[in-house]
């Protein structure tokens, strides 16, 4: 790993960018990762199995969907039980993994490293070896790391390294703490939870300012927005009230969200796309495959279908080939 180390980052890159097709959510899930898991049989604990990764599967599928690059982080859960030394070597082992497939394989991966939250001050050391030596493109953030949500002042500190080196961050839902028993949504959490989860952290980051207070950082929220197009209009209208009544402080909303990135991992429908538009603008949509988690062909169709809904989206027909890589070729390249 010691040269790997000098390795300066790579920007996805084959030919113009126009030609670029890179995929800015997509898993990589270490044996390491998963001997941890099963040591405290947590293997389940999103209530469905991890995949069985190995970079040369990964590149077969992106020659099977078209893909150029893409931006490797880790998936949910996050390997901490109580044991922070524990975590953190785990974390380190995922980390400098991700690194040697962007060093092997150049220009075919970029990663955002993970942090051992929720201890702060060490994630922040993590931080600062992932980006400075390992030249991570990015960081990863749970929308909690066991209990801890992102808009937590004690995250401060972190936000305040991620800030000074313009930081691009890819969030990911984890699972919650408390999850309702003897409901089908309390088990494979995928198919609720990880949006409410998404949309809850955003709305306490959105009250926290942080978005206006760490402004020189690019956050990328994953699926869509998430349940955000549907939340965002409701906490719009009940700011005032809530601020009149001491419940919450008075933020700039739209402020907030000027530095939010959306992907589209997960398919989303042409009605999804449109309700995205409500709250954002197409230079800060990107593709999104979720690699890892879904038989390589689905994701192939899921990557055509969406391709055609972009195409009979009358604003979206003219960013296509934005949304499949310049925009984020343009937010990564902004992180250097």
């Amino acid at each position: 790993m010691k040269n790997l180390f000098i390795i300066p980052a790579l920007i996805c890159s084959v030919g113009t960018m126009a030609q670029t097709v890179l995929d800015v959510h997509s898993h990589i899930v270490t044996d390491r990762y998963t001997q941890l898991l099963k040591q405290h049989n947590a293997e389940l604990e999103d209530g469905y199995p991890l995949p069985k990764w190995s970079v040369e599967k990964h590149i077969v599928f992106m020659q099977e969907a078209g893909i150029d690059c893409s931006v490797l982080s880790m998936p949910s859960p996050q390997p901490y039980f109580g044991d922070t030394e524990e975590s953190r070597r785990c974390i380190r082992s995922i980390n400098e993994e991700a690194a040697r497939a962007k060093a092997e394989h150049p220009g075919k991966f970029l990663f955002c490293a993970s942090l051992p939250l929720p201890d702060v001050q060490v994630a922040i050391r993590e931080a600062v070896y992932a980006l400075d030596t390992l030249h991570a493109d990015g960081i990863k953030l749970a929308t909690n790391s066991r209990g801890q949500y992102l808009g937590d002042k004690a995250l401060d500190p972190l936000m305040e390294v991620l800030n000074a080196r313009k930081s691009v961050v890819i969030l990911h839902p984890h699972t919650p703490e408390q999850r309702p028993a003897n409901t089908f949504t309390g088990g494979p959490i995928f198919v609720y939870e990880y949006p409410a989860e998404t949309t809850r952290a955003v709305l306490n980051m959105i009250e926290n300012d942080i978005m206006v207070r760490y402004p020189d950082i690019k956050f990328v929220v994953p699926h869509s927005g998430s349940f955000l197009p549907i939340a965002l209009p409701r906490f719009r209208a009940a700011q005032p009230l809530l601020v009149k009544q001491g419940l919450m402080r008075q933020v700039d909303i739209t402020k907030n969200l000027a530095n939010l990135y959306y992907d589209l991992a997960g398919g989303p429908t042409p009605e999804m796309l449109k309700m995205l538009l409500t709250i954002t603008v197409p230079e800060h949509i990107m593709y999104g495959s979720d690699y890892g988690f879904v038989p390589n062909k689905v994701l192939v169709a899921v990557k055509q279908t969406l391709k055609e809904r972009l195409q009979q989206d009358d604003v979206l027909r003219n960013h296509i080939e934005d949304i499949f890589g310049n925009n984020a070729n343009r937010l990564f390249n902004k992180s250097k």
